[in-house]
């Protein structure tokens, strides 16, 4: 059968190896650039979720540049706040991470734990090889020279560096007013295109207020619903792990895997008990899943309508390229990649394959594109 001449692939044969290249070289390029291309991320997506706040500022006689710096005083305030709260207990916990994990080991491998059969058996095995082939030969042991907070210590600066850049950016950006909005729709040719440009970045600003506005609503109280079982458990430092609840479940599924793990490992040094310990851990797990199973899809489901299948891949995504800090924009970043692919009809079958079981949804208001075009964008 002869290739079809519509085809795009059939007219250049080159262009799917091309394309698998191009591919390839940008994943190459966005792990390559990983320090950079970080804060230039976070300050896009803090553009779009400011934006409407700035426009309410403005429209009570606030201009765009002291807009920017209250947002930007407010966010440092936040991040010395919670650096100040949480510095001198996670310090704590991270120096006390190696003798935590030699306390469950030594529970576990003693003489009533469970692990003290199989020790036994592989005592018993190792004798047996001893008798058989003679004495085993000199192990050498090669010990690092730092533990877990002296790899804490050396990725933090780094990390701090980033938050700087990305607060700072983020202040010219929100500073600049819809300048770059402008550009975006001045570049554009046919007015048709004008509006739908302007169109997909409103939509934009409005998901990804939406989202981040129900999220931090929906981890604070999940924050304070944690530290109160964990106070009633009687976990040390419950409302720590509260605190850590909230920031942990912005990462999507490892969040909550992540902080159940570590309420365990606290909660079975602090009793000695495994079922204890299995208690707080369950309690941990169940809050975080009946929030993501029925609190978080009732207030932001509706409106993302995003397939969770490739929602959990981008997070495994950003996390491989970007560590940390990609899982955070992982699904702010779809969300974007999701409304561009839903407004370009070249990539519309992309959108809808990023989508759930329900398609397309449209907006329940959307807006007279033709007179919210701003100024000077013709």
């Amino acid at each position: 059968m002869s290739p079809d001449p519509a085809d795009p692939a059939a007219r250049n044969p080159l262009l799917v190896p091309v394309t698998g290249i191009f591919i390839l070289l940008l994943i190459h390029a966005l792990i390559f650039a990983s320090d950079f291309l970080i804060p230039v991320t976070s300050a896009i997506l803090g553009y779009f979720i400011l934006n409407a706040p700035r426009r309410a500022l403005g429209r009570i006689g606030i201009p765009s540049p002291v807009a920017a710096a209250i947002f930007t005083i407010l966010i440092g305030a936040v991040l010395t706040v919670g650096a100040i709260a949480l510095s001198e207990p996670l310090t704590a916990f991270v120096t006390d991470i190696p003798s935590l994990i030699d306390k469950v080991l030594l529970t576990l491998r003693g003489p009533d734990g469970p692990l003290e059969l199989v020790n036994r058996a592989a005592e018993a095995t190792d004798k047996v090889i001893t008798e058989t082939s003679g004495p085993a030969p000199m192990k050498v042991q090669v010990v690092g020279s730092g533990g877990l907070a002296t790899s804490v210590a050396s990725v933090a600066p780094g990390m701090m560096s980033q938050v700087v850049f990305a607060v700072f950016l983020l202040f010219f950006l929100v500073a600049s007013g819809d300048l770059f909005i402008q550009k975006a729709v001045q570049v554009v040719d046919r007015f048709q295109d004008k509006r739908t440009t302007l169109m997909t970045i409103r939509t934009i600003e409005a998901r990804l207020g939406n989202y981040l506005g129900a999220i931090t609503l929906i981890n604070i109280a999940l924050g304070v619903a944690i530290g109160a079982f964990m106070w009633i458990w009687g976990v040390p430092s419950p409302w720590l792990l509260g605190m850590m609840a909230t920031f942990l479940n912005f990462v999507p599924f490892v969040g909550a895997v992540v902080g159940s793990l570590v309420a365990g490992v606290v909660a079975f040094v602090a009793f000695g008990d495994l079922w204890a310990a299995l208690g707080v851990l369950g309690t941990y797990y169940a809050i975080t899943a009946l929030e993501g199973q029925l609190l978080t899809p009732a207030l932001v489901g509706q409106r993302l309508r995003l397939n969770v299948t490739m929602v959990f891949l981008s997070v495994a995504f950003f996390a491989w390229i970007w560590s940390v800090m990609g899982m955070v924009v992982a699904v702010p970043s779809l969300i974007v990649v999701k409304v561009v692919c839903d407004a370009v009809p070249r990539f519309r079958k992309v959108g809808l394959f990023l989508g759930d079981a329900e398609g397309f949804v449209p907006e329940a208001a959307k807006p007279d594109t033709a007179a919210a075009i701003p100024p000077n964008a013709g």
